[in-house]
């Protein structure tokens, strides 16, 4: 009885948190990428993540097993060397709790499907590549061409984001940016044009990011509370005078033939993964 009363206990209080231990013999990113992912689906409990990265020694793995005693959980692991790898597994299996490899039946697919050996050596996909080094340099460029800056040199850019203030311009081109895209983006302010660059370009795909203009109200109010600044700047937030904003803005698109992503309800990962999507498609009708 009282066995089946701890069990309960410990199931309900799963509910509310539970440990999970990421181990990779590489940076990691892979496995907190696939964390956030998969319990952003299980809302109610919440994660307590142990990150254990570039274990590549026996004794590195001593002391990520030491840890995982101490709080058993979810263990997701990332590692090459079969030795370690089996040392893992045992451990856990001793202590009940899962082990999950969580890439192997992907590289197993390729395995099979390309009839090629796999790599054992850790880490590969964060050597200091040609990729690598394009990212940094999107980076850069990013960051040159945020807000409106240099756009003498917007053709120089793979995708170029306008619209008007608060519609996560700047952290979807970071995030691109970190996809490896030169991206730039360009206010919409009132009462001043647009810079005239922007009709003429033909390398670079334009998007318009537009958004319900109540929220867009929201969103500019809460803004300037946290600057503690709601009196300097009474148009910006005029639920009329936004409306106007919107209302000109897509005017300015359909003009243009831009394509538009209402942002309203989209996340900065989703509205670009559907840049990345217009890039693709523009880049299959061009080939």
């Amino acid at each position: 009885m009282a066995h089946s009363a701890n069990a309960a206990h410990q199931k309900a209080a799963r509910r509310t948190f539970f440990h999970v231990h990421l181990v990779s013999d590489s940076t990691g990113e892979t496995l907190s990428a696939l964390l956030k992912s998969v319990s952003a689906r299980f809302p109610s409990a919440k994660p307590l993540e142990h990150v254990a990265s570039l274990v590549r020694s026996q004794t590195q793995l001593d002391s990520v097993l030491a840890r995982i005693e101490q709080a058993p959980g979810l263990v997701l692991y990332t590692v090459v060397d079969s030795g370690m790898r089996r040392r893992l597994e045992v451990k856990c299996a001793e202590l009940q709790v899962p082990a999950i490899p969580v890439i192997d039946p992907l590289l197993n697919a390729f395995a099979d499907y390309l009839g090629l050996e796999q790599t054992h050596q850790a880490g590969m996909q964060h050597e200091l590549d040609e990729d690598y080094f394009r990212r940094i340099g999107a980076i850069d460029f990013t960051l040159a061409h945020d807000d409106g800056q240099n756009t003498w040199n917007l053709e120089a850019s793979d995708v170029v984001l306008v619209g008007v203030s608060r519609t996560s311009k700047t952290p979807t081109c970071m995030y691109l940016a970190n996809k490896g895209v030169r991206a730039a983006n360009v206010p919409l302010v009132p009462h001043v044009d647009p810079p005239p660059e922007l009709s003429q370009l033909r390398k670079p795909l334009v998007v318009g990011l537009t958004a319900n203009p109540d929220r867009l109200t929201q969103i500019r109010t809460s803004r300037l509370s946290n600057l503690g600044s709601e009196d300097r700047a009474q148009s910006y937030t005029d639920a009329e005078n936004v409306r106007d904003e919107v209302r000109k803005a897509k005017r300015l698109f359909v003009k243009n033939e831009w394509p538009v992503i209402d942002v309203t309800k989209r996340s900065v990962e989703e509205t670009a993964a559907k840049i990345l999507t217009l890039m693709s498609i523009r880049r299959g009708g061009e080939g």
